[in-house]
């Protein structure tokens, strides 16, 4: 009786892991484009089939990362319609609109890891907190301009602030990437000495144009979504430029 129990047990276990090791497939271009619309960022594996170079590594990193959904699709007609022609692992995100692809032939070394790092450096979201590692996303994107709030993680209201600019984001696709910069962390010191504030200055929000290198803070106060919104139009109408910095400064990233 043990001994069957055992075996049952075995084999419930191996046909959950080759469940999970299957990534979802998309048969066609509609299942592709309600994919990429069900989540902020997507991965979807546009390979020949599973003995494809990079189908088992991209199996082993959908594990691993599990904030970004992933699936494989094997439809050539399905590939030509985001202008693919050979084996590619293709990032979709909203925040800027940007498909970033991985092209399987041109990979000089497929690791799982390696998977994962560029599934991890390009997952920017409607709201990106800004590290080492998304810095590569956000300053790589083509939209140059970024929306920052500078608070202290952890501090009273975060979460509310955070709120605030999630209601915004949205509304300025391909306009401004909205990133969250804790004040409270020492590696981004050097993101305030650039707006001149201090940990103990915050919450402030403020605007950052790489194009011009040139930034601007919204005078302190309340920070709502409805500032937060004027502040945006009020850029993009063109009415900040009063307010740049005219001091000469070396261009830098945050």
């Amino acid at each position: 009786m043990l001994i069957a129990l055992f075996f049952s047990l075995l084999v419930s276990s191996v046909v959950a892991a080759e469940k999970d090791s299957v990534l979802p497939r998309l048969t066609d271009t509609k299942a592709a484009e309600a994919f990429i619309d069900s989540a902020e960022v997507v991965v979807i594996g546009f390979l020949e089939g599973e003995e494809s170079p990079g189908y088992q590594q991209l199996v082993s990193a959908a594990g691993r990362v599990h904030s970004v959904p992933v699936a494989v699709c094997t439809q050539k007609e399905v590939w030509s319609h985001y202008a693919l022609s050979s084996d590619t692992i293709a990032l979709f995100r909203k925040a800027d609109n940007h498909q970033e692809n991985l092209v399987i032939a041109t990979t000089k070394k497929l690791e799982a890891d390696g998977l994962v790092n560029f599934i991890s450096v390009n997952e920017v979201r409607y709201i990106t907190e800004y590290d080492q590692v998304t810095a590569v996303g956000l300053f790589n994107s083509q939209v140059k301009t970024h929306l920052l709030l500078f608070a202290n993680k952890g501090s009273d209201g975060y979460s509310e602030l955070k709120g605030a600019l999630g209601a915004v984001a949205p509304d300025f696709t391909d306009k401004f990437l909205f990133v969250l910069v804790n004040g409270a962390a020492k590696s981004n010191s050097r993101a305030l000495d650039y707006f001149g504030l201090k940990s103990q200055h915050l919450p402030r929000v403020g605007i950052y144009d790489g194009d011009s290198d040139t930034k601007w803070l919204l005078p302190a106060g309340e920070i709502s979504t409805e500032r937060v919104r004027h502040f945006c139009l009020s850029f993009l109408r063109g009415e900040l430029k009063e307010a740049k910095q005219t001091e000469a400064e070396a261009k830098t990233e945050l």
